[in-house]
């Protein structure tokens, strides 16, 4: 076998000693190893990353958020103290945002938080920590242990990286999407598993062959223990990403190298950044079966420009010369233009029960999805 990414043998040994993997298995592996994991060994944001966020593109994201920030805590009835969490941080840059902007328009606010960060990656945990300095943050390997209590959580482009499961009609029947190792062509390659009874929604069971369905076991997990913290303390959460309003079949598993979505995601594993589509849908039902109430999902656009995203763009070109001026109108063209992630990027939230619609927000059946 040629050299190549310092996983793949051990993928290859894996799969020789246990049989294939699910692709969530792989993904799981690809970028969380302990020592060869994508997200384990780089930062992978900003331009010479490998994407971009929308915190990355312009400080008017982060200062709309905590703009929801101030307004759900006012909602919620100003607890003090408050756990104010993200989670998968990136650079810290969003927090960073964040909490700035809350120290000038909600100073209450900023002294009663609690910065607490869920991230793995000891490479992004330092970046925050600079990004961070001077504020009393924590960090939390898992959501598990960030401590009970009144909450307030971000989630920005995070649940698109949680490992999914595939499901490939094939022969008739639906069957998992496993990866297996092709010995002839010394790579890592799909196969289709045995069938499958009950492994996709009804509507879906006769769909043709060569149809994909996932879905994301790690992500609803996730928002049903997030629910069953709103449902037992005064809280809400907010999660932004790319994805669709509704479940729907479809292949969305990608590799992400240099800014490109086209690579073999079993190409270079630990090497390339893995991500899917969430499915919005799934995670509303995942956050109300916690106890939470959802609203939306909406898209990134429309929730920026309730959040008074161009009028602070002016109140800042007016302070700034022409170049700093030309800068920001980009920035916030592409977070909210339907030519950038205006329309591709969806938000949805979730409250305690008994909470009104957060700001940006009518309840859910009523909000106008997004058109990913």
């Amino acid at each position: 076998m040629t050299a190549g990414p310092p996983l793949l043998p051990i993928l290859r040994r894996l799969v020789a000693e246990q049989g294939p993997l699910t692709v969530a298995a792989y993904m799981a592996l690809a970028l969380g190893h302990p020592r060869h994991g994508y997200y384990r060994t780089r930062d992978p944001f900003g331009a010479r990353g490998d994407f971009t966020t929308a915190a990355e593109i312009s400080q008017l994201f982060g200062e709309a958020l905590a703009v929801w920030t101030a307004l759900m805590w006012a909602s919620l009835g100003r607890p003090a103290p408050v756990n104010l969490v993200e989670l998968g941080p990136g650079r810290g840059t969003l927090m960073a945002d964040v909490i700035r902007t809350l120290a000038r328009i909600a100073p209450d606010l900023a002294a009663a938080a609690r910065l607490l960060l869920v991230e793995t990656s000891p490479t992004l945990r330092a970046k925050q920590e600079t990004a961070l300095r001077g504020q009393a943050a924590q960090w939390h390997e898992s959501f598990s242990t960030v401590p009970p209590g009144p909450m307030i959580l971000l989630a920005n482009e995070f649940f698109d990286a949680l490992p999914i499961r595939q499901f490939a009609r094939a022969g008739g029947a639906w069957r998992e999407r496993l990866v297996d190792w092709d010995e002839a062509a010394g790579a890592l390659s799909f196969r289709a598993g045995p069938p499958l009874a009950g492994a996709v929604p009804p509507a879906l069971a006769a769909a043709p062959d060569g149809a994909v369905y996932e879905i994301n076991p790690a992500a609803t997990a996730l928002a049903e223990e997030i629910g069953a913290r709103l449902a037992a303390a005064p809280g809400a959460a907010l999660a932004i990403d790319y994805g669709r309003a509704q479940t729907a079949a479809g292949d969305t598993l990608a590799a992400i190298e240099g800014g490109r979505k086209d690579s073999d995601p079993l190409s270079a594993p630990g090497e390339a950044d893995l991500t899917a589509h969430v499915d919005f849908e799934a995670l509303a039902t995942a956050f109300a079966k916690g106890g939470a109430h959802c609203f939306g999902p909406v898209t990134q656009g429309d929730l920026l420009r309730a959040l008074g995203i161009e009028a602070r763009l002016e109140a800042l070109s007016a302070r700034a010369d022409a170049v700093q001026a030309a800068a920001l109108a980009a920035g916030a063209r592409r977070l909210i233009a339907p030519e950038g992630m205006g329309t591709i990027f969806l938000a949805l939230a979730a409250a305690s029960p008994g909470i009104s619609p957060p700001p940006g927000f009518a309840p859910r059946g009523l909000a106008r999805p997004g058109s990913p």
